[in-house]
């Protein structure tokens, strides 16, 4: 059969828009986190929660075919993460945004999402004020304060009156010692001291002796998720500060499961609060744990990076579904709110004034399980929201 030069022209044509149809058809999604630097784990976790979604679902979100644009902050890089997000929206023509690990960074995207009218999923960065930034953001991870202060609260009722507190000089440092210290002074307790240590300092030699000649009954501390924990740990241990009868509790930043492994036994017996530890033992959680080391083993745990990645697909894609798929901003954030669904962590819900996760906390301890530290649940506070924002 003879084909003209024109129907293969045709048919080319017809291909071609074809493609750009399916392209323009696809729900696109700007991914801002950390993939380079010594917080590229936190995007190595988002991506994986992001895959794991994506695959119990065929590669599709409210019937659509998605595509992940990925952009990389290095860190806390609020100029960066704000011209970022400008590419994404104006030159990308992203529907949603995402990721965001550190507080900085979200709240320098915050002016981009609310200009712009784009609805942004927060994967992780925990300063209580983010969500109060933008009406176009929610968030899915957890705040600060919503751990610190169960912390607070168990620590009184496990007779400890009074605490020493050590925080990291930025904002989720500032919220952590607020929500700590709120807590513990309504509860009774006495606040014997703190210290505020620069971001990113490794050597800390100087304020444990400082903690050390105070004599505290116990000290919590906050420092974000990675080398900053292992290092407090390493000087605490090497000062004998146990052996000084100093009490030492953390939120679960200090023992991350991505860092758990090369924390080792300087994380063991700590207790910690935080809303998800790998060992969650639901049968959610179980599948998430096993379908995560089927696709990428069992050297990289997974951490509370990735199952707030995973959530935040999961809110995306019940929201496009209320939606009928549309994605304009405002359908889309009412859509969010007052979500709830199951979590590898357990039930989580966003809160339908404030837009932000309402989760149970968890008690946890540092212990030896087959012969890996794992933050095992021993109690927990139900359907916690961020103190800074109970009642709106």
């Amino acid at each position: 059969m003879h084909i003209s030069k024109r129907s293969l022209l045709a048919t080319a044509a017809m291909a071609g828009i074809a493609s750009v149809a399916r392209a323009q058809d696809a729900l696109r999604i700007g991914l801002i986190g950390s993939y380079t630097g010594p917080y590229a784990d936190y995007g190595r976790q988002f991506d994986a929660g992001v895959a794991l979604y994506l695959r119990e679902q065929g590669g599709r979100i409210a019937g659509r075919v998605v595509d992940i644009l990925r952009r990389d902050t290095g860190g806390a890089a609020p100029d960066a993460a704000r011209r970022l997000a400008q590419e994404l929206v104006v030159r990308e023509k992203v529907q949603l945004l995402t990721g965001l690990d550190f507080s900085p960074n979200a709240y320098a995207v915050a002016p981009i999402a609310t200009q712009a009218r784009i609805p942004t999923v927060v994967m992780n960065a925990s300063s209580s004020g983010i969500t109060a930034a933008s009406p176009y953001i929610a968030r899915v991870s957890f705040t600060v304060q919503q751990v610190a202060d169960p912390m607070a609260r168990w620590m009184l009722r496990n007779g400890q009156r009074e605490a020493f507190l050590v925080v990291a000089d930025y904002g989720p440092g500032a919220d952590a010692l607020a929500a700590f210290r709120t807590a513990f002074e309504a509860g009774g307790g006495r606040i014997v001291g703190e210290l505020r240590t620069p971001m990113g300092t490794l050597e800390f030699a100087a304020y444990v002796q400082r903690i050390k000649d105070a004599a505290p009954k116990a000290v919590f501390f906050f420092f974000p998720s990675g080398v900053m924990p292992q290092a407090f740990l390493k000087t605490w241990r090497e000062r004998g500060m146990a052996q000084a009868g100093i009490a030492l509790y953390a939120t679960g930043e200090a023992t991350d499961d991505s860092y758990l492994d090369a924390t080792g036994d300087l994380a063991l017996g700590l207790v910690t609060s935080h809303h998800y530890s790998y060992a969650h033992p639901s049968a959610k959680n179980r599948q998430f744990v096993q379908d995560f080391e089927a696709r990428f083993g069992n050297r990289l745990r997974p951490s509370y990076f990735a199952v707030a990645a995973y959530d935040a697909m999961a809110a995306i894609d019940l929201a496009l579904r209320k939606t009928g798929g549309d994605t304009n901003g405002d359908r889309v954030m009412d859509a969010v709110k007052g979500l709830a669904f199951e979590s590898p962590r357990g039930p989580i819900e966003i809160d339908a004034a404030t837009r932000d996760i309402v989760q149970t906390v968890y008690i946890r301890k540092t212990e030896k399980v087959g012969g890996r530290p794992v933050n095992v649940e021993f109690d927990r506070f139900e359907r916690v929201k961020d103190p800074a924002r109970p009642n709106q």
